[in-house]
């Protein structure tokens, strides 16, 4: 008997988690941190005593997908952690830092704690519990069989949303019959920057499906230039763009389109203007990104044959230091890239803290934001947000852009679902999207195809 229990994203697009359990084995698909709204779910305990789990496969590094590894870790988990070698080297970093935003977000809890006289609380992990993360993973390269046991065995296919992420093909025996359970991970939007296109499965018997997009189109080429637009008219008026961008994934792809414009099609306007990533994280994933030239697609490919760095150009700043972070608030007619993405920690909350409240500034979304984040507040339409304790009036122009979303939009999710060559035997789970989006892409699947469709619950279990 196989068994799924839908331990997150479960009518939500943040902490994704999938345990399997079969007669021999209890394993996960990912073990991500919630966000936003649902965050408070992350004190909670495991569904699961971790201390059984065997292993993990995880399908990419983003910290909605692997943001609680060091919990489970630190809670007993001993196995292995399969992934592909560039979400090995992003995972490394990533949650090093995610445990750093931690113990930062427990610290300022305790101020106010204190003040109330309440009792303090622990960071959900460390930095240093980030770090012991490293020692379990175990890389596996695309489309290759990575046999886990005599029953299981896994291959991962490129799923075209960030360096290294995978769709899980997962092979297990059960009762002398191999069943195909497919995870699509995050898809990837239609030719995304840098990296390749997502590749299609042949098969599946069951299907675990992200919708994060699934009730919306994007338009690349569109935004792109509307994104050069937007901040020529804006230095012209001596504003500031800021761009919250998560710091791995997004903000390369924003570097490369920058880097593209400027010393591609050299035009003049733009070489001159200054531009600044303040995202200490955010460099070191950009190093990462120059190693793993295997998943490159082949414009960045051919860029490269004259380009000898696509990431980086002369009128680009790395800001290292708090200080010189701090000095950005000074500044007037620049661009700040800087995470978080979701506007929920990091600098960013300073850069919009000092340029939400100017007219001649705009503040541009570049990735998805989730309910309950400072980012999707101000999206929404807020009039004012409380930053850092303080009431900021929200008076710069706010620019949404999902076509530079590394997330497949409904088309893209449609694109992919069709050409599963032998169809879904099944059954379809719709996971990773707010309950609408969800539902959305439902319908549509079942226009398509004669094989049912479910939006399983938080915590709910299905026999496979």
């Amino acid at each position: 008997m196989i068994k799924i229990k839908f331990c997150g994203a479960a009518k939500s697009v943040t902490g994704s988690c999938y345990l399997i359990e079969t007669s021999e084995r209890k394993f996960l698909v990912d073990c991500g941190l919630f966000q936003g709204k649902e965050s408070k779910t992350n004190q909670s305990n495991f569904p699961f005593n971790p201390e059984e789990i065997d292993f993990v496969i995880l399908t990419h590094a983003h910290i909605d997908h692997s943001g609680r590894l060091p919990l489970l870790v630190k809670k007993g988990f001993k196995g292995s952690i399969f992934c592909t070698s560039a979400t090995q080297d992003l995972a490394k970093i990533m949650l090093v830092d995610s445990g750093h935003i931690q113990e930062m977000d427990a610290i300022n809890e305790n101020k106010k704690r204190q003040r109330k006289g309440l009792p303090l609380i622990e960071p959900l992990y460390t930095a240093e519990d980030g770090d012991k993360v490293k020692d379990y993973l175990v890389a596996v390269p695309y489309n290759h069989v990575q046999r886990i046991d005599n029953d299981i065995y896994i291959n991962l296919k490129d799923a075209g949303h960030l360096l290294g992420s995978s769709i899980v093909e997962l092979f297990i025996k059960d009762d002398g019959v191999t069943k195909k359970i497919v995870f699509s991970g995050d898809l990837g939007n239609i030719n995304i920057p840098i990296i390749k296109d997502y590749e299609y499965i042949d098969y599946a018997d069951y299907l675990i499906i992200e919708s994060t997009y699934g009730n919306r189109f994007h338009s690349i080429p569109s935004e792109v230039q509307s994104l050069y637009a937007i901040i020529l008219n804006t230095i012209k008026n001596n504003g500031n763009v800021i761009i919250p961008s998560f710091a791995v994934g997004r903000t390369q792809e924003i570097l490369y389109l920058l880097n593209k414009y400027i010393d591609i099609e050299k035009r003049k306007d733009f070489i001159n203007i200054q531009i600044y990533l303040d995202s200490p994280l955010a460099e070191e994933a950009t190093e990462i990104f120059k190693k793993h030239k295997e998943c490159y697609d082949e414009e960045a490919l051919n860029m490269l044959s004259f380009d000898n760095d696509v990431l980086e150009f002369k009128n680009l700043t790395f800001v290292k230091t708090k200080e010189e972070s701090m000095e950005l608030n000074n500044k007037s007619g620049v661009v700040i890239i800087s995470s978080s993405g979701m506007c929920e920690a990091g600098r960013i909350k300073h850069h919009l803290k000092y340029n939400l409240w100017k007219k001649e500034s705009a503040i541009v979304f570049v990735g998805y934001q989730a309910e309950g984040t400072l980012g999707r507040r101000i999206l929404d339409g807020a009039k004012k947000v409380k930053i850092f304790g303080e009431e900021i009036a929200v008076n710069a122009k706010i620019i949404n852009m999902p076509g530079l979303s590394g997330h497949a939009d409904l088309q893209g999710l449609l694109k992919w679902y069709k050409g599963i060559n032998k169809g879904v035997n099944k059954k379809v789970f719709i996971t990773h999207g707010e309950i609408e989006t969800a539902m959305n892409l439902k319908a549509i699947l079942e226009t398509v195809s004669s094989t049912s469709c479910v939006i399983p619950e938080y915590l709910e279990e299905y026999i496979l």
